[in-house]
Order: structure tokens, then C-alpha cells, then sequence
């Protein structure tokens, strides 16, 4: 595997994200009351679990909530990416929702002030994991013609994995746990 395969794989995983935010975005845009249904499914399912620990306990959370979802889209790859795709699209949609939601109640300043302390690290690794899914995909569809071994091709995504999305979700968790709550408390 080259490392433009991989370029190309993680933009594939971005562009369906992107659409899939700017889809989520639309709707909420069309009719609020999705963005409030997303919403507050997320604060019951998520943020109640989360938000009342202290941060390092935060950030340990954290972690092994996104490691859990990158993990998902890394080896959804082998249902030949079709995880992979499902897992990026709904995620896109829930993001673009909630997004658009809290856009229009506190405005893009909070947006960002949210979203891109953590999400420059955050983001990249959950579109490098569904890139590596999207080409343990390719590499289980190359075997099945003949073309490749794929155990082969999956230890060598995995170890990417480990040494890419790893660093990236650990770096992103103490961020959100310490330095994202700050600085939206010096805005909010």
C-alpha cells in the first residue's frame, strides 16, 4: 500500500463526511426540530456520561469513545467498506445537525470555539480511520478476485492505525478535556 493510496482513500472518507455534514446541515436548516431531536438524544446518550467527570477521567472517556468509533471504522472495512461508508454518513449527518442547531442558537463564534481546539486532531483521525477501513475494503475485494492478500494488507493498515489514529485520538481527548471547555467558557 502507498501512502497515495491512503491520501486517496482518507479523501474519499472526507468527501462523504463533508456531505454528509452539509446534508445534516441542510435539514436541520429546513426544520430545527431534527437538529433539537439529535440534540437532545446526545445529551442523554453522551454528554450526561461525560460532562460530569473531572478532566482527566474526561479525557480517559474520551479516548476510548473515539478509539471505539475510529476501531468501528477500521474494521468495517471488512464488510468491503460498507460499514466504513454507513458509519462516516450518519456520523456527517449527526455532526452537520447539531452543528447547525447550535449555530443558529449561540452563533459560529461557539462553533468554532467548540469544535476546533480538539477537531483539528479529532477529525483527521476519524477520516484516516474510515480511510484505512475504506482500504481494508479494497484489500479483502483484491483477494477475492485473486489480486492480494489481505491479512497481509489489514496488518499493515492496522499498524498505521496504531501509529496515526492512536496519537491523534489521545492528543484530541486531552485537548477537549482540558482546553476546549476553557475556552468556550471564555466566550460563552
Amino acid at each position: 500500500m502507498s501512502e497515495g493510496s491512503l491520501l486517496r482513500a482518507t479523501g474519499l472518507a472526507a468527501i462523504l463526511f463533508a456531505v454528509s455534514v452539509g446534508l445534516g446541515v441542510v435539514a436541520v436548516g429546513r426544520d430545527p426540530a431534527i437538529g433539537a431531536e439529535v440534540l437532545a438524544l446526545f445529551r442523554d446518550q453522551v454528554a450526561s456520561q461525560l460532562l460530569s467527570d473531572s478532566p482527566p477521567v474526561l479525557a480517559g472517556k474520551i479516548f476510548l469513545n473515539n478509539l471505539t468509533a475510529c476501531l468501528l471504522l477500521f474494521l468495517g472495512g471488512a464488510s468491503f467498506g460498507v460499514v466504513t461508508v454507513l458509519i462516516l454518513t450518519v456520523n456527517g449527518l449527526l455532526i452537520g445537525a447539531v452543528a447547525e442547531l447550535v449555530r443558529q442558537q449561540q452563533g459560529l463564534i461557539f462553533i468554532a470555539a467548540a469544535l476546533v481546539p480538539h477537531g483539528i486532531f479529532e477529525i483527521p483521525s476519524f477520516l484516516i480511520a474510515g480511510g484505512l477501513g475504506l482500504l481494508l475494503g479494497q484489500e479483502l475485494i483484491a483477494e477475492w478476485h485473486g489480486r492480494g492478500d489481505a491479512a497481509a494488507g489489514a496488518l499493515s493498515l492496522a499498524r498505521l492505525f496504531l501509529w496515526i489514529v492512536v496519537p491523534l485520538l489521545a492528543v484530541a481527548a486531552v485537548v477537549e478535556a482540558f482546553i476546549t471547555p476553557a475556552i468556550i467558557s471564555m466566550i460563552a
